[in-house]
């Protein structure tokens, strides 16, 4: 395993990154895909009229919150709290799927933009969905410990 240091200053999908363990949880492939549905739905929506401003400020918030969580879990630490906070992402995650099944319906979204939204929340729900199970399986056992899940979480992720 990677020893991480306090400050360092490393490069992460072109984007610089201070890296340490209290910011392990933007390796994890959940937190990354969440950073890109957000700014997924943040283009879809850019273009929407006037009149559907509140309706796509609410769908970014939903939006927002899956990584926020994922995020805030991490940086608990312990096991209860952190399955918390995944399935609160989860939950974010399912209501934004709904969201986008409805604008779809009412023509706010074309079809290739639901598409392209739909098959990158569907492999981010099944991420939380597996990193979950695979928590709860470790706290079941008995086997967690208070130390960065990255690799086990990247694994279980597919």
């Amino acid at each position: 395993m990677e020893q991480w240091n306090d400050g360092v200053l490393r490069e992460m999908n072109g984007t610089p990154q201070r890296r340490n363990k209290n910011r392990g949880y933007q390796q994890l492939r959940v937190w990354q895909d969440a950073i890109a549905l957000y700014v997924l739905v943040c283009r879809v929506v850019k273009g929407w009229p006037f009149e559907l401003k509140k309706v796509a400020s609410q769908t970014i918030a939903s939006v927002d919150s899956i990584h926020r969580n994922v995020a805030g879990g991490y940086a608990r630490r312990s096991i209860r709290e952190y399955l918390n906070f995944l399935n609160i992402a989860r939950g974010s995650a399912a209501e934004s799927v709904s969201a986008f099944v409805a604008y779809r319906k009412a023509g706010q979204l074309s079809e290739s933009d639901f598409e392209e939204v739909d098959a990158l929340a569907y492999r981010l729900k099944n991420g939380l969905l597996k990193l979950i199970e695979s928590l709860e399986r470790k706290r079941d056992d008995g086997s967690w410990e208070d130390s960065l899940v990255i690799e086990e979480s990247n694994v279980c992720y597919g």
